[in-house]
């Protein structure tokens, strides 16, 4: 019965988060925005990790409070280590950016939670994580590629412009302008305009 009873009591609590967040979201969508962040509070303090997300946009960008990137950081954080993957990335970003602590320590948690973002589908992360091996301390073109190929076809305009650089000079990948051409079109077509200045070129 003890066993039942804390069962419902846990049902109970994510549903009242549940409720507040989509409340929240709704809110924030009318314009109240500081109607929108208490809400989301509310959820984020009883442990969902969308709403703890949410919180820490609102702090980001200064939506229904006053930013304060370091309070964005803990709620990332918070909502990352439940696996929410668009956390992930924002707390990775976080942490290379703003974050405490050393340098190597930063960048290695922070490429740590890319990968797992990256490997949940987040196209941001996949965009991010091929820049990054590609101009990095110490490039990895091939890894790069992989990320800028994953980024492109899920729809991002930039990463295909990138993956027709690397074709055009031959990083991480063998030299073919026929297929630089290829995805310079595509991304062109997308409306980048560095893929349309480089068609011109």
């Amino acid at each position: 019965l003890e066993e039942a009873a804390f069962q419902l009591q846990q049902i109970f609590r994510i549903d009242i988060s549940i409720a507040l967040n989509i409340l929240g979201i709704e809110s924030m969508r009318a314009g109240h925005c500081r109607v929108a962040f208490t809400c989301f509070k509310l959820a984020a303090d009883r442990g969902y990790s969308k709403a703890q997300f949410n919180v820490g946009l609102c702090y980001e960008h200064g939506r229904g409070t006053k930013k304060d990137l370091e309070k964005a950081g803990f709620y990332y954080c918070q909502a990352a280590s439940s696996h929410h993957p668009m956390a992930q990335y924002r707390y990775a970003r976080h942490l290379l950016q703003h974050g405490p602590g050393s340098f190597w320590d930063r960048h290695h948690k922070a490429v740590a939670l890319l990968e797992q973002a990256a490997g949940a589908g987040i196209t941001e992360a996949q965009a991010y994580l091929g820049v990054f091996y590609m101009r990095g301390l110490q490039p990895q073109e091939k890894r790069g590629l992989k990320y800028l190929l994953q980024a492109a076809n899920s729809g991002d305009a930039q990463s295909r412009y990138h993956v027709g650089v690397c074709y055009e000079q031959g990083l991480g990948v063998q030299r073919d302008v026929a297929e630089a051409l290829r995805h310079y079109r595509q991304s062109a077509a997308a409306g980048n305009g560095q893929a349309q200045h480089r068609l011109q070129a």
